[in-house]
């Protein structure tokens, strides 16, 4: 069971990768590094395992509960452990669920269910059947992963009410609604209700824009390499302190060109590059259909490392004369 019982999903939430060997298994020890390494960075609130950065997609269920089974072991006594819930049927997903409640996760992504990009927006009570079949096997929150509409898995914006409204144990989004508008319109709603409900933007592309507009939060995946530019910027907006936030997202910003450049599908295999040229992490490999990246692509990501400050140490934010200089 989990160490943080009823935990409210808020701040800087990294969502961290699974590296591979070249035989395509679990590299263990360094998935353990990898954690230990995120999980130093002071100022995070949570981690996320078996989402988009860690390739849930071409992992067994036997496989996503080694991950949260190590996660736990690395970091569970210090900090939350998110689980993703990827499947697409509801009664899989709350087998998922079930089993990740009692492995220890302090809190669920659930992803939407894949069969729903057939139309599944005008069937708003397949979301809430959905949803409803989840939280009737966990006792766990539920963090609920908004999709854009364009690709016909987003939760149009009166779903998301009638589903935080219907299934109280939602207690946050991670509003990847990809239109300004949307994501703002979200974030007062959701958050301005009698009983709020976070937003963890993973606008990451655009994240100082995001944040300004007042999510409680980010659950990212570039928190695997940069966690504490993430840390820094979320506070400096929090503080109102522009400068400081403009500052911090000049460095993330190269960074942010490269990790999210079409095609985006590439975006967590840039992360593991990027993670390998700094040798915190193995040669990069990532599971098929995904393949190596170009040579010319890796070239890039060596100079927007360069361009972020990566590769020197970062500055004290707290200080006027190190925004100044940087």
């Amino acid at each position: 069971m989990t160490t943080f019982k009823d935990w409210m999903p808020q701040g800087v939430i990294p969502a961290v990768l699974l590296p591979f060997k070249p035989d395509f298994s679990i590299d263990e020890a360094a998935y353990r590094g990898h954690l230990r390494d995120v999980a130093a960075v002071a100022g995070i609130t949570a981690l996320t395992v078996n989402g988009h950065s860690s390739e849930v997609h071409a992992c067994t269920l036997a496989e996503q509960r080694e991950v949260l089974r190590i996660s736990l072991e690395e970091a569970g006594d210090r900090l939350p452990v998110i689980a993703g819930i990827y499947a697409d049927g509801s009664l899989e997903a709350a087998r998922i669920a079930r089993v990740a409640e009692q492995d220890g996760a302090s809190a669920l992504l659930v992803f939407p269910p894949q069969g729903m990009s057939m139309g599944g927006q005008l069937r708003p009570e397949m979301a809430l059947a959905h949803f409803s079949t989840i939280a009737a096997a966990t006792d766990l929150p539920l963090i609920c992963f908004n999709y854009s509409l364009v690709g016909g898995l987003g939760y149009p914006h009166d779903t998301l009410l009638r589903l935080v409204d219907s299934v109280p144990s939602i207690r946050a989004i991670k509003d990847w609604s990809g239109d300004p508008m949307t994501h703002e319109r979200n974030i007062r709603a959701l958050q301005g209700l009698p009983r709020p409900v976070t937003v963890l933007t993973t606008h990451s592309a655009w994240l100082m824009s995001s944040l300004v507009l007042g999510c409680n939060g980010l659950l990212s995946g570039a928190g695997s390499v940069i966690a504490d530019l993430q840390v820094a910027l979320f506070e400096a907006v929090r503080a109102d302190d522009l400068a400081r936030a403009r500052s911090i997202n000049d460095r993330i910003y190269p960074l942010a060109q490269a990790f999210y450049a079409p095609p985006f599908l590439d975006m967590h295999n840039r992360m593991k590059e990027v993670l390998a040229l700094l040798g915190r992490l193995p040669p990069a490999v990532v599971r098929p259909p995904l393949v190596k990246l170009p040579a010319a692509e890796i070239e890039r990501l060596k100079q927007a490392i360069a361009a972020a400050g990566l590769d020197r140490a970062a500055p004290d934010w707290t200080t006027p004369a190190a925004i100044a200089a940087e």
